[in-house]
């Protein structure tokens, strides 16, 4: 697991490779990744925005762009958090994502940058 924390806000990620979903033979590997968005501090925020840059070893560099997570715009009051999965598909079976979320302050409406830490995605096969 990878953590980070910006203004408050800590982010944790697990992944998973997907081997039942995987098709090597056809350079199709699935992974699964399980954030953790945590509120520490004392105001009320909401997620808004969600930016990510997806590396894939071979492939050139897809960043993707959109509103909350899985549909979703969670408000998170302090000491509260907000948990997903999502997956992405890799051609090349290894790689990394990095991005970042926009939050918004409630009480004011002030928007703020939260890092999502980068995680690494790997066949296991690559450690063999």
């Amino acid at each position: 697991m990878v953590t980070d924390i910006t203004e408050d806000v800590k982010v944790s990620v697990e992944t998973a490779y997907r081997a039942d979903y995987s098709d090597p033979a056809q350079s199709h590997f699935v992974f699964t990744y399980r954030i953790t968005i945590e509120n520490q501090g004392n105001k009320t925020v909401q997620l808004k925005l969600r930016h990510w840059e997806i590396f894939d070893t071979t492939y050139p560099l897809k960043e993707v762009d959109g509103e909350g997570v899985t549909g979703k715009q969670p408000i998170l009051e302090p000491g509260q958090s907000h948990q997903y999965v999502s997956g992405c598909n890799l051609k090349s079976g290894v790689g990394k994502m990095v991005g970042y979320y926009t939050m918004e302050r409630i009480s004011d409406g002030y928007q703020f940058k939260v890092n999502i830490p980068e995680f690494v995605l790997i066949n296991p096969i690559k450690f063999n």
